[in-house]
């Protein structure tokens, strides 16, 4: 593993892909589906029940992908074909992203299901890109490696991203005949630079040495059943392991369901397009530097302080966000929330790539990755479920909203607080333990 540190070359290449995929996570995700999806193919349609459509297309997709990632973890990891599916999955949402630009307006329900496909195809492709972490550096060099990827991330999500924006503030500079056809290409757009910048990951970065394997691909998926079980009996003997995934379940809830809700959540409170979009960029660009910070910083006062930090904040942006009235407020949001999302999620990887077995990876950053997918499913559903039990009582679609916005402070306290019972150094003294008895 030592010489995986110098291996600059492999570390350039794995991060490499954060700053490709992170285009989908900005552009798509966080920026423009949000908007285009309320504004011009749910056109008429009322601000609560669009809200409600958003959330529920993200809960189908994390629904899907949850219960489909310790699978295929596990038969990535008895094949050793980690990169495969990696390749295979971001292909699919390349595809599908790259589909969206022939959505008409008032189409809904296409828009809807190509983005449920794209969104799988993102997500399960994580799932592999994570797991390569162990193959390329150390324990002690995880937290910096990992808050690289992310920073990358957001620079090169940041820089397609005002771009795009440039685009639709421009469109007849670049050619098109409006505002509709700049962020219909920019779809298009994110499938391109997601494609090209995802290059150096399969050039420079070695597929994980095990044991060879001599079955066919319905023996490695069965085989891959059976691990998926093994692992599953494991996790839940490794305490501290299985703690850390609960807790971690409920905090990146509220991560996910702000990156995913948000724009939708300031149109909804009557704020203007522009300036949320210009918000979402400052939070990229702030993003940048500080999830590399927070690399650092997880280095300097021991990680999992660093994480209390990430989630105490959150927890804070979650009830103030009720409370904002004027843009300059949500502008201070999106730069308090630049400070931390990078580095919440970037050191919550790393701390658990230090916690699990190095052989089994992906089989471990697939149940990571099916609870934190599980998690974005109650988020979205929360926000949109709370916003019409409170319309249903009378109330506006503004007051709603807010209401239904601090609903998510609860996954964080309730995250924060078990988080507060995990401890490194047991997980990795139960790891041996368990390793002991194994043997």
């Amino acid at each position: 593993m030592g010489s995986a540190i110098t291996d600059k070359k492999a570390i350039f290449g794995w991060a490499m892909y954060d700053w490709a995929n992170s285009a989908f996570a900005t552009t798509i995700m966080a920026g423009f589906f949000p908007v285009f999806f309320k504004q011009y193919w749910s056109a008429g349609v009322d601000a609560t029940m669009s809200t409600a459509r958003l959330g529920g297309a993200n809960t189908i997709a994390s629904i899907i992908v949850a219960l489909s990632a310790p699978l295929l973890g596990a038969i990535a990891d008895k094949g050793s074909a980690k990169k495969k599916f990696l390749f295979f999955f971001a292909s699919m949402g390349m595809v599908m992203t790259s589909c969206l630009y022939l959505v008409s307006q008032g189409n809904w329900l296409l828009a809807v299901a190509l983005y449920i496909f794209a969104c799988i195809g993102f997500s399960s492709a994580n799932i592999f890109y994570d797991s390569l972490i162990t193959a390329i550096t150390s324990d002690d060099k995880m937290d910096l490696v990992s808050a690289m990827g992310f920073g990358l991330g957001y620079l090169g999500g940041g820089i397609l991203f005002a771009f795009n924006v440039w685009m639709t503030l421009q469109p007849h500079d670049f050619g098109f005949t409006g505002p509709s056809d700049a962020v219909r290409f920019s779809f298009l757009s994110v499938a391109i630079w997601w494609a090209i910048f995802s290059i150096p990951i399969f050039l420079f970065v070695k597929e994980p040495e095990t044991s060879p394997v001599n079955e066919s691909v319905m023996g490695i998926i069965k085989s891959g059943f059976k691990q998926f079980s093994h692992t599953y009996q494991e996790i839940r003997q490794l305490k501290t392991v299985f703690l850390f995934l609960i807790a971690y379940w409920l905090y990146i809830d509220g991560v996910d369901t702000i990156v995913r809700m948000a724009i939708d959540y300031g149109l909804s409170i009557g704020l203007q397009q522009t300036d949320l979009i210009k918000a979402l960029l400052i939070t990229q660009f702030v993003g940048f530097p500080c999830a590399i910070g927070f690399g650092y910083l997880g280095a300097k006062i021991g990680t999992k302080r660093a994480i209390f930090i990430a989630i105490a904040i959150y927890l804070f942006v979650s009830i103030w966000a009720a409370f904002i009235t004027q843009e300059s407020e949500f502008y201070v949001l999106a730069v308090i929330i630049g400070l931390v999302q990078g580095g919440i999620q970037a050191l919550s990887r790393s701390f658990f790539a230090r916690i699990i077995p190095k052989k089994s990876s992906a089989e471990y950053f697939g149940f990571y990755n099916m609870l934190g997918k599980f998690a974005a499913v109650i988020g979205p559903l929360l926000i949109g479920m709370t916003g019409l039990l409170v319309k249903s009582m009378g109330y506006s679609d503004d007051i709603s909203s807010r209401i239904s916005i601090v609903s998510i402070s609860l996954l964080f306290l309730a995250g924060g607080i078990l988080f507060y019972f995990v401890s490194e150094e047991k997980a990795q003294e139960q790891l041996q333990r368990y390793k002991t008895q194994r043997s």
